[in-house]
């Protein structure tokens, strides 16, 4: 019986590194990518996720956006009318639902866009590319990408 026990308070305490290495990593690759696009192109990149759903989601909306990047709804048409007083997004009624609207890159915003995105490749491919062979970055991709799943589906089960 004390061997199970030992086993659970050694396997909580790994989950709590893990947990803290993670969230740790995320916060450590987002303020580095960060830096180097305010630094290229003078965006955050707080509004740059945005800007790639937007720029790749025919007759995007708020929601759109929202779902796509694990946001409020509230905090996400903040971020677009940040991003449309830029001038780098626009909004137009929606075709089939008056009580919203489809967001659009503008022409500016499309070449921000395109340009922030080379930078972003790049610097993510510095932080997680060089560090991890080719095949040690796909297996992270689809770990990540299955907990993801996994936590989305319990959200809706919920």
């Amino acid at each position: 019986m004390e061997e199970k026990s030992a086993s659970s308070v050694q396997r909580h305490l790994d989950l709590r590194s893990l947990f803290s290495d993670l969230i740790r990593l995320e916060t450590e690759l987002w303020d580095l990518v960060e830096a180097r696009l305010r630094r290229d192109h003078d965006l955050a990149l707080s509004w740059f996720e945005p800007m790639q759903v937007i720029g790749s989601t025919p007759g995007c909306r708020v929601i759109d956006i929202a779902e796509e990047l694990s946001i409020t709804i509230g905090g996400t048409s903040k971020l677009v009318d940040r991003i449309q007083n830029a001038g780098w997004c626009e909004r137009s009624p929606h075709p089939d639902d008056g009580r919203s609207s489809t967001i659009e890159l503008t022409r500016a915003g499309q070449r921000l866009l395109t340009a922030a995105r080379r930078t972003f490749i790049d610097e993510v491919g510095i932080r997680l590319g060089e560090p991890l062979s080719k095949s040690e970055l796909q297996r992270f991709a689809a770990t990540v990408h299955k907990l993801r799943a996994h936590l989305h589906e319990q959200r809706r089960s919920a």
